[in-house]
């Protein structure tokens, strides 16, 4: 039931409960602190009374119940009595009569010393005494003086301060409530605001933020990372949209031209040769959509974090290899060579991933760049990385800094029929590698391309 309540009422509770502690604490001590001071007061007070008594007892022979005491003790309040050391009353101020103050016990602990306790009413009075007795030498024997106080004034001092301690405390812990309440929903409010913003902000409008407060508090902290984690949703949401928007304008063309062939070839009558070359262009646009679809599912599980690598030691020379002997034929059409740079290091990671990214960069060069290709390794202690270069124009400087990044294209109007995820692809593999990828322009012309991995193999 706790954990249901709004967060102000719990703080509220917590500091009511410590409050509750604290002043129940400060109350006990103030009562307990006032009772020994009240009790200090009354026993100085008859020391002071019983060596008062022990003097007259000394130097005078007039007994106790004449008034010669009347000065040294008041009638309602004090008294004085005189036992001999077997316990037998010699003489009692008049509120105390013929009544013995002390026990046969108190009197045997007398004999040997002064004694301080408490007990009931004595003679007319209703409230509870506090006697002394102590052994005195008179003129000719030893005897024992016992003087003794009411306890009224003490117990309606006490009853006073408990009367006060149980309405001023309650009173106390109910405003300090009320204030830590106010409290509580004062430091909650700037949250309250960012709730009612976040209510609003949506998919439609993501670049909203939450309002953020001036103190430098740990709200504010939190205003500030919330706007953060805003911040990255949004740059997401229109990537992603980007993505689908590219997407489906890539998927349009190949899908048109596949419509547009097989209705060519359903409206008249066509000759074998017209419907061979009608199912090889279909063909080949269809062959186009499946690589765009692998494409485009190897970037979404890359985007989930669940692209595989299985690392493994391989030979850098044999990844060049296999990847410049799948393009042989291409390049050999083109007029142009692919040569491989002898290497005896060794890359850590996956082969097939790694030969997909060097297959993409040749790809790149045979398509946009121009003369010979070139595949070489280079590796220090950190990473080995994997270059694939060209002797074209090299790419637009302005296109560098984009040139991973999805649907990326140099040149917009002539995509020589790709569809920009290439070099976006070489990117997420050496990423899920725990490398990176990168471009650049040669000085003595075409594109330096490059994956970097570690030599500690994959992140993951």
């Amino acid at each position: 039931m706790l954990a249901r309540l709004p967060i102000r009422l719990r703080l509220t509770a917590a500091f009511a409960l410590v409050m509750a502690v604290v002043l129940a604490a400060t109350g006990l001590f103030l009562y307990f602190r006032f009772q020994s001071e009240l009790d200090d007061t009354v026993n100085r007070g008859l020391r002071s009374r019983g060596d008062d008594v022990a003097r007259l007892v000394q130097h005078s022979n007039t007994g106790l119940s004449r008034g010669s005491t009347t000065a040294l003790l008041e009638a309602d309040e004090s008294f004085a009595q005189i036992l001999s050391l077997n316990g037998r009353v010699i003489d009692s101020s008049q509120a105390v009569g013929a009544e013995r103050l002390l026990s046969a016990a108190q009197v045997e602990r007398a004999r040997e010393g002064p004694i301080l306790f408490d007990r009931g009413p004595v003679g007319d009075g209703d409230d509870p005494v506090r006697v002394l007795a102590l052994p005195v030498d008179a003129q000719k024997s030893r005897v024992l003086v016992a003087v003794g106080t009411s306890l009224e004034a003490r117990g309606e001092a006490l009853e006073e301060l408990q009367t006060q301690l149980l309405i001023g405390l309650p009173l106390a812990l109910l405003l300090a409530s009320l204030a830590g309440y106010g409290l509580a929903a004062a430091a909650l409010r700037p949250v309250e605001s960012m709730r009612r913003r976040a209510s609003h902000i949506s998919g439609g409008d993501p670049s909203q933020r939450l309002p953020v407060p001036v103190a430098h508090d740990e709200i504010q902290r939190l205003g500030e990372t919330l706007n953060e984690m805003l911040g990255r949703i949004e740059a997401t949401i229109r990537r992603e949209r980007r993505f689908v928007a590219d997407a489906s304008h890539e998927l349009r063309t190949p899908l048109a031209l596949l419509r547009t062939e097989l209705e060519l070839a359903g409206r008249r009558e066509r000759s074998r040769e017209e419907l061979a070359e009608a199912l090889r262009s279909a063909g080949e646009e269809t062959e186009r959509l499946s690589r765009l679809a692998d494409d485009l599912l190897l970037l979404a599980r890359a985007e989930d974090g669940r692209l595989p690598v299985s690392i493994e030691e391989v030979p850098a020379h044999e990844l060049l290899e296999r990847t410049a002997l799948r393009f042989e034929g291409r390049a050999r059409n083109a007029g142009r060579e692919i040569t491989v740079e002898p290497s005896g290091d060794t890359v850590k990671g996956d082969r097939l991933r790694l030969e997909q990214a060097l297959g993409n960069l040749v790809d790149n060069a045979l398509r946009h760049g121009a003369g010979d290709v070139m595949l070489h390794a280079v590796q220090d202690t950190a990473e080995t990385e994997l270059h694939v270069t060209d002797e074209g124009s090299g790419f637009p400087s302005g296109f560098l800094p984009r040139a991973f990044d999805r649907f990326a294209r140099a040149d917009e109007a002539r995509s020589g029929g790709g569809a920009g995820l290439g070099l976006s692809i070489v990117d997420v593999i050496a990423r899920a590698h725990g490398g990176s990828a990168h471009a650049v322009n040669r000085e003595s012309g075409g594109v330096d391309a490059w994956i970097a991995v570690p030599n500690g193999g994959a992140y993951s």
